[in-house]
């Protein structure tokens, strides 16, 4: 079963980064008044199996936490989107997708 870890507080993203070199973090950036985003999240909750228990997931609303999604954006050079779900590994972005291409089985080749 996924457990999300709520983003809510941009101090956390040192935490986050701190983690990955332990542990690949899964990053979903859900808007909160978006059909596709809701669609995307329940792909994910869906497709969440115990491989993908080897990384930590954080969920951002990203309507209420915007300036979180933005700082993210600048921390790992990757383009806001939404949705969006970004692995970070070793404090780096190893993998970024959104919309319709946000599928869990991608995800789980890089936990390892």
């Amino acid at each position: 079963m996924l457990q999300w870890n709520k983003l809510d507080d941009i101090s956390q993203l040192d935490l986050l980064v701190e983690e990955s070199y332990r542990m690949p973090v899964v990053l979903f950036k859900h808007s909160t008044r978006c059909s596709i985003s809701s669609a995307a999240l329940g792909r994910i909750q869906r497709g969440w199996t115990e491989e993908h228990m080897k990384a930590k997931a954080y969920y951002l609303d990203l309507i209420t936490y915007r300036e979180i999604s933005n700082r993210i954006a600048q921390l790992f050079n990757i383009e806001h989107q939404s949705p969006q779900v970004i692995v970070i590994r070793k404090g780096k972005a190893v993998y970024d997708a959104s919309h319709s291409m946000i599928l869990p089985d991608e995800l789980v080749p890089l936990f390892h």
